[in-house]
């Protein structure tokens, strides 16, 4: 097999980003950018630390991620599985990226910039559901804002409901822990019983 090792023969392969790949790129919010942070109720957030990287799903109502500034955004930390990968990569490793979705829409959001984990009360507080605040906040600065084409979610027919497999033919949570598990966890009882425990657990 044989591998590209130089960025010399990548740029040789590819040749150089057009003038539009490199007008979209701002170093702040805009306007536009700002309709499209709004509008989203999902994000992946990539970190890295130590061990290696780490991406995980942020998902939240409409608008989840707050604009604080053209400079700073601030997305809660909801409830979810306690490993905290991604807050242990950012205390050690400010770096993080960030790409928002959009149900329906083939663009994607992609922000870079350095992060910060915060416990202010009042902040917490301000982002509640329910009575409910998160036990931190990541206080991301911007360093690159920019709109990916939308080439590859038009490939994947992400939205397309016609192109959503049969979820019948893919392991459960419950059959993957019982089997890495060695039975101590997970199975039939475990997939009965999520949807309650996640619905008193959500915030």
């Amino acid at each position: 097999m044989r591998f590209v090792e130089t960025v010399e023969e990548l740029e040789t392969l590819y040749g150089y980003p057009g003038k539009a790949s490199l007008v979209k790129v701002a170093h702040q919010v805009t306007p536009e950018y700002a309709t499209i942070i709004k509008a989203s109720p999902f994000c992946a957030l990539a970190t890295v630390g130590p061990e290696g990287l780490d991406c995980s799903p942020r998902g939240d109502v409409r608008g989840f991620v707050r604009i604080q500034d053209e400079r700073t955004v601030i997305m809660p930390d909801r409830r979810g599985n306690n490993r905290i990968d991604s807050l242990r990569n950012v205390i050690r490793d400010p770096r993080v990226a960030l790409m928002f979705l959009i149900p329906g829409s083939g663009n994607a959001l992609r922000l870079n910039g350095r992060a910060k984990v915060s416990v202010e009360s009042e902040l917490l507080n301000s982002f509640s559901v329910d009575g409910k605040a998160p036990r931190s906040v990541l206080v991301v600065e911007i360093d690159e804002i920019y709109f990916q084409c939308a080439r590859a979610l038009i490939r994947s027919r992400l939205w397309e409901a016609d192109s959503h497999v049969d979820l019948a033919g893919l392991p459960t949570p419950g059959q993957i822990l019982a089997s890495m598990g060695e039975g101590d966890v997970g199975g039939k009882a475990y997939d009965d019983t999520w949807h309650d425990r996640a619905s008193k657990t959500m915030w």
